[in-house]
């Protein structure tokens, strides 16, 4: 992407499940995560999620994410820069946790519907 803010790297704590959730942990991050594994690449796709993210909160998770490692962008338009989204090597591991917590939320939460792909990746049988 064009120019990016610093990521802020101020730590409650050396523990790495709040490290963690200091980068993922908000409402919006893991969602983001959540289509990229499942084909979603580009800016206006992510905006097209029934969750409803606003383009300033995703601009932001995204320039977060990318200055994290989590993802990469490409151009992919120049006139207006337009970019699309992959998931690095480190992102790429989030697959089998966000498996998990989509089954724990099948398991858990009354009324939500099971994702096979998200399933496949807790079960390790997703490419």
């Amino acid at each position: 992407m064009a120019e990016s803010r610093p990521v802020k790297s101020v730590r409650r704590s050396s523990c790495p499940v709040a490290c963690t959730l200091d980068l993922l942990g908000d409402r919006w991050t893991l969602l983001i995560i959540r289509d990229l594994l499942t084909g979603k690449t580009r800016y206006g796709e992510f905006l097209t999620s029934a969750e409803g993210i606003t383009t300033n909160i995703l601009a932001e998770r995204l320039e977060r994410l990318e200055a994290a490692g989590v993802i990469s962008s490409a151009a992919y338009q120049s006139n207006p820069p337009r970019y699309a989204y992959t998931l690095t090597r480190k992102g790429e591991e989030l697959k089998s946790v966000l498996g998990a917590v989509a089954q724990w939320g099948v398991r858990h939460v009354p009324n939500v519907k099971p994702h096979a792909l998200l399933a496949a990746y807790a079960s390790g049988k997703a490419p």
